[in-house]
């Protein structure tokens, strides 16, 4: 894999000049880092503190589940009068956004509100994200900020295979790419020899897609007789589901390219809270200008000193149209002091969640939304289990549900089909159904095993 990166000044033409750009470990060059990158840590730390008490202010007055929250908790936006003040100040949770679904968490009139976003949520309801102008254009802003931080410079192609729709990847990496001064493919997700096709005919530089997707895109290249390793691609921005180093170590070798991490999530913005930085690759810098990070113990609630792993909790610093006061994400870390970003703290990559939801080919899933679907299934006992393996590069789940005891093979069948095109239907994922004898799920104390994981983690 070259160590050099392609590097062009911001009003460079848009055909990059070949790669002689800086060394990997050096320094990133002053004039490729925002006004917010260069602020100092005394710098940032004021800036935080006045966001956030404007954060506080504004949720209060115009959210009414945060007016009763903080109420409920003793504690006024004018509290606040330190970046540790915030500890004081209640949690927002996945149940809180499904109490106010669809519209309740935006402080915002509608006619300011100018996108909408859904996640699937552990009920089946979507978690609704609203989006105002200003909180586009700072989406776009932290979004090229990843790309540059991965090496991306303007000019450069970028491929995007995220899904679009109401999913955040693929619009959030589009519109960030364009902010970037980057040429956007907007290829989506599917149609894998498709993909090949454009990536071998378009050549861009810069691939934004999940891991596992890239790996299956990797056989593809081969099974097509093409060496991925002589492709245009340069940098690989990989996120929306846990990977490990050596899944990245594979993807550089196979592909020559480097090959970094991005983090987010809907409810705080999407992707672009944290990014690699290629230079370095040793975990997420979060854009703490934006997004001001805690660490809590799961099960105290307390905030943990940086350094010990627990719960990684986020508050949006200037959102407008839907602000978030300390959301938990369920995501198991820790925070690092900054490297190749001094000023911004850095997260390890997510080691785990403290809850059950699982995550199937980018797709979060929770055994309870399953659980819905087989009740309301004719011919089935309310008895299922998920079964995750690994077929070539891309996760499997099969659903395998327990049938009643007087259903008729028919009845088994339809049942199986009805399943999984609810589980497509409703939580946008793909994956087959198997009706078993009842009394044959394994069971522990007369509990079934929910989840039968047989994934290689790596």
């Amino acid at each position: 894999m070259s160590d050099d990166l392609t590097t062009t000044a911001p009003d460079a033409p848009t055909t990059p000049p070949p790669a002689a750009g800086r060394r990997l470990g050096s320094a990133p060059p002053a004039r490729l880092l925002d006004s917010g990158e260069r602020l100092g840590l005394g710098e940032l730390r004021a800036e935080q503190l006045r966001r956030l008490r404007e954060t506080l202010h504004h949720a209060y007055t115009n959210i009414p589940l945060y007016r009763r929250k903080f109420d409920e908790a003793g504690v006024r936006p004018e509290d606040c009068r330190s970046l540790a003040d915030l500890s004081r100040f209640p949690f927002t949770t996945k149940a809180d956004l499904r109490e106010t679904y669809p519209f309740g968490m935006f402080a915002v009139p509608m006619d300011r509100v100018r996108r909408v976003h859904a996640s699937s949520g552990t009920s089946g309801r979507p978690t609704v994200v609203g989006y105002s102008e200003r909180d586009l254009d700072m989406w776009a802003d932290v979004v090229a900020r990843c790309i540059r931080a991965a090496g991306g410079r303007p000019g450069h192609k970028v491929h995007v295979a995220y899904g679009y729709g109401l999913f955040t990847g693929g619009l959030g990496a589009h519109y960030g790419a364009e902010r970037a001064g980057c040429t956007v493919i907007p290829a989506s997700g599917g149609m894998t020899a498709r993909q090949v096709q454009i990536i071998q005919d378009f050549r861009p530089e810069i691939i934004m897609v999940t891991p596992s997707y890239m790996l299956t895109l990797l056989d593809e290249f081969e099974r097509q007789g093409i060496d991925p390793r002589t492709t245009s691609l340069r940098i690989g921005i990989f996120g929306a589901e846990p990977w490990t180093e050596r899944m990245r170590q594979e993807i550089e070798e196979r592909l020559d390219l480097h090959a970094v991490d991005i983090y987010g999530l809907s409810e705080v913005i999407g992707p672009g809270v944290a990014q690699e930085c290629v230079e370095s690759k040793d975990g997420l810098h979060i854009w703490e200008d934006h997004f001001y990070p805690e660490v809590v113990d799961p099960l105290s609630d307390e905030v943990v000193t940086d350094g010990a792993t627990g719960e990684a909790v986020f508050t949006s610093l200037d959102k407008e149209a839907m602000p978030v006061i300390r959301y938990r994400t369920r995501d198991l870390t820790r925070l690092l002091p900054g490297t190749a970003r001094p000023a911004f703290r850095r997260m390890e990559r997510v080691t785990g969640r403290c809850d059950d939801m699982i995550i199937v080919r980018g797709v979060n899933l929770f055994p309870s939304q399953i659980e819905e679907i087989v009740l309301g299934t004719p011919g089935v006992a309310p008895h299922f289990q998920l079964h995750l393996t690994r077929e070539g590069r891309l996760d499997r789940l099969t659903v395998r549900a327990e049938a009643r005891p007087d259903a008729t093979p028919e009845r088994r069948a339809a049942a199986a089909s009805a399943i999984t095109q609810a589980v497509k239907d409703g939580v946008g994922l793909t994956v087959d159904t198997e009706i078993v004898d009842p009394e044959t799920l394994e069971r522990s104390v007369g509990k079934i095993r929910r989840i039968v994981d047989e994934r290689d983690r790596g």
